[in-house]
């Protein structure tokens, strides 16, 4: 059979990259990957409203160029 570098090693024998104990410590500690165990999230910056007066004007430029052809259609 062929031997396996990455098979589970016995409990006698030391993790050579030590990804054991790392793991272990990260799950003692309660961490979160980056280092940002015990913070609170940044609260997100308000949104501008640039984008939703963008929508109301295209709605509006929309219905007033649909007026104008119906006007013109039954006129």
């Amino acid at each position: 059979m062929a031997h396996n570098p990455q098979a589970p090693q016995g409990s006698n024998q030391p993790d050579p990259a030590g990804s054991t104990q790392m793991f272990q410590a990260f799950v003692d500690q309660g961490g979160t990957p980056g280092g940002t165990a015990g913070r609170q999230p940044t609260p997100a910056a308000p949104q501008s409203s640039g984008p939703r007066i963008g929508v109301i004007l295209g709605i509006a430029g929309a219905i007033t160029v649909l007026a104008v052809v119906a006007w013109l259609a039954f006129s």
